[in-house]
């Protein structure tokens, strides 16, 4: 149960003043449906009114709060014109201006005669000094409550500035005293304030200063966020750990079958990492790894290896991949090794049905299937194992946590392997994966071609088409690849849909359409034609960028390379170098470009190493964006930037691992204030593995 102190936090905002059922929807769409949301909605920048001169001191440009008496107003003849209000105080005159305004609005909040305080940014034109819609315009009583530095929150349609920031002080004015949870030696260290101050200090700053990213106010708020996310992870780490294991240790007869079929031999990385999940497998407590390989790094041998490992002792294993195209190619590149080893493999995907899908589960329950290969469609209650005692999760970032327990739950005391082709920078690694040991691949097979990168304007399209044609008739496939534009899946296709059609005026029938919006079938058709080489161009969107493997395919071509991200980039180049020919991956950019695009487009010329490319993502791009978080299932902070708090990541998971020594179910006072801060931060699934467990 949610401690109750916090309920007025997770109140839906429409308790707030002001909120009512037309304004909720912008709000939810701004920051989110509960107060909370809005106390993590940090201003962006901050406007200081107490600077306060006589008219006539007032200079051009800047903000200035000034006490005038209103002499007159001038209606406008035309709506061209602007409405103007005369205004004056012992040393000058000055209009303030407004257009399309409202004369009866007007007069009631500037009566002639009366003396009122008006702030916003002074103007100096034609020799007179203006206002243009002042951002305040309230009596002398109030002059105390502008006179302030205003925090500047980001908006979006519909909402005011003033709206926003109303709101936000509403929900600042709900935030309860909250136990402290930090230590108190850390604390005072390094001279941070407590939760409610500093909420308080960035909601109601006295300079920009105090709203920097680096500031005591937002590090203190930062890190309570990224211990909560490490508390967490180590809580399930620790939960995984109380959970009986068994240790599996095969005899080797049907990897040594596998190792001899192999026509190269395996790669230091790939030995060195066998090695750690064979260890982990060995023991008497649960394995929870994650192998991170870069594209083309060998990742699918090392887990067919490991699974081997578990087979050999009687037991079964399976694989999940995010995809029916990603499950398939696990089958044709595991299916004639495991054939070599005399083992039976299963596939089971969405569209298995009927008779062949039932007789397929009672192998799989019987135990006469020894490796299954499969989507999501595991996870339904009729698939039933014999023995599981290893479960592959590939492509991770696909999957939630909850459902690599919900496939290790299929079997007893089951090993957990989980496979990543997206380099994951080493701050972002600890906070997806902060729960599991890491081994990772980062030598390519032998064999595998360096992809020659170069990067071109789309003026030169003629160029690329003239290249591309040269290539088919020596036998080449090309992958062609159209942006996402903005995020709508009608106009991502508009943009595939027309460069399949300009490409079909060009080469005729040889050209193939996948997208997004393709029924699974249909692109697998498409897909299988390409590989089998009855088609020679394939113009996608980006389901093509994980896994997808024809060897044949030599030439990948992105078009406004600039609109993906680094990661994206790597992802879909591995798709070409995988077979023996040299490779080539055009990354075409519309013009201009901003200097970060050229910074990705550069680091794509210059190195294949994914990761080091996922560093300088996490660099140029910062934590909320790398990998495209959104998509990635990489956790998304409200308050911590990790490009710029990364330094207190190390030190949360430090005292996220002490914490659990001292006080593992967190029954201490400050492992009661702890309780506090998972449920603040939306963990209270680590709090229920205490119960659980």
């Amino acid at each position: 149960m949610r401690p109750t102190l916090l309920n007025p936090l997770f109140a839906p905002v429409t308790t707030l003043p002001g909120v009512g059922p037309k304004m909720a929807p912008l709000y939810e769409r701004l920051t989110g449906e509960r107060v909370v949301d809005l106390l993590w909605h940090l201003p962006s920048g901050v406007i200081d009114r107490r600077f306060n001169p006589k008219v006539m001191d007032a200079p051009s440009g800047k903000v200035a709060t000034l006490v005038v008496q209103v002499d007159d107003h001038f209606p406008s003849s035309s709506a061209k014109r602007p409405y103007r209000v005369r205004c004056s105080d012992e040393t000058g005159f000055l209009h303030l201006v407004f257009f399309h305004g409202r004369e009866d609005w007007l007069r009631r909040q500037l009566p002639e005669g009366e003396w009122r305080v008006i702030s916003g940014v002074v103007e100096h034109f034609n020799n007179e000094i203006q206002m243009t819609h002042p951002d305040h315009m309230v009596p002398l009583a109030e002059q105390d409550q502008v006179m302030t530095v205003e925090p500047v929150y980001p908006l979006t349609g519909g909402l005011s500035a003033r709206m926003v920031a109303k709101t936000v002080r509403a929900a600042l004015d709900r935030a309860p005293e909250l136990p402290e949870w930090q230590d108190a030696a850390w604390l005072a260290r390094e001279k941070w304030p407590n939760w409610r101050e500093a909420l308080e200090t960035l909601h109601r700053p006295d300079s920009d200063s105090a709203i920097i990213t680096d500031s005591p106010a937002r590090r203190r708020l930062a890190y309570d966020e990224l211990l909560s996310n490490q508390l967490a992870l180590a809580m399930v780490r620790a939960n995984m750990r109380r959970l009986k294991g068994r240790p599996i240790q095969g005899d080797g007869r049907l990897r040594a079958k596998v190792l001899a079929a192999l026509p190269w031999q395996l790669t230091g990385a790939q030995q060195r990492s066998l090695a750690e999940i064979e260890a982990d497998m060995a023991e008497p407590v649960r394995m929870l790894r994650l192998l991170q390989g870069d594209v083309g790094s060998g990742k699918t041998v090392v887990a067919l290896l490991a699974m081997l490992n578990a087979i050999e002792t009687g037991a079964q294993a399976a694989i999940m991949a995010p995809t029916e195209i990603l499950a398939r190619q696990h089958l044709a590149t595991i299916e004639p090794l495991a054939t070599a080893a005399g083992i039976r493999v299963g596939l089971l995907t969405g569209r298995d049905k009927g008779k062949a899908r039932d007789r397929m589960l009672e192998a799989l329950a019987a135990g006469e299937i020894n490796l299954m290969i499969g989507t999501h469609a595991l996870f339904q209650e009729e698939v039933a194992f014999h023995d599981l005692a290893l479960a592959v999760i590939d492509e991770q970032h696909r999957f939630g946590v909850h459902q690599r327990l919900e496939l290790a739950a299929k079997g007893h005391a089951v090993d957990v392997l989980v496979m990543t082709a997206t380099p994951i920078p080493r701050t972002l690694l600890l906070t997806a994966y902060g729960d599991m040991d890491g081994s990772r691949l980062d030598e390519k097979p032998p064999g595998r071609q360096p992809v020659d990168t170069r990067v071109l304007p789309l003026a030169r399209m003629d160029d690329v088409i003239g290249g591309v044609q040269r290539a088919i008739t020596h036998g080449a496939r090309v992958y062609w690849v159209c942006p996402l534009v903005e995020e709508s899946e009608s106009s991502d296709l508009a943009a595939a849909d027309e460069r399949h059609r300009h490409l079909t005026q060009l080469f005729g029938d040889r050209v193939g359409l996948v997208h997004g919006k393709m029924k699974g079938p249909a692109k697998d058709k498409v897909m299988a034609e390409f590989a089998e080489g009855s088609l020679d161009i394939l113009v996608a969107t980006t389901v093509i960028e994980v896994g997808v493997n024809v060897p044949e395919a030599t030439i990948m071509v992105i078009e406004h390379a600039e609109r993906f991200g680094l990661a994206q980039l790597h992802q879909l180049r591995g798709r070409v170098g995988r077979g023996s020919g040299a490779s080539t991956c055009l990354l075409l950019y519309g013009s201009p470009l901003s200097e970060n695009a050229k910074a990705r487009l550069e680091i794509m010329r210059a190195t294949e190493d994914g990761f080091l490319i996922a560093e300088e993502d996490l660099r140029l791009r910062g934590g909320g964006e790398v990998l495209g978080t959104r998509q990635s299932g990489l956790p998304e902070f409200a308050l911590a930037d990790l490009s710029i708090h990364g330094d207190l990541l190390a030190v949360a998971r430090d005292d996220s691992r002490l914490i659990l020594d001292r006080d593992p179910e967190l029954k201490t006072p400050r492992g009661e204030a702890l309780r506090v801060l998972l449920y603040l931060f939306d963990r209270d699934a680590a709090v229920r593995t205490l119960r659980s467990g």
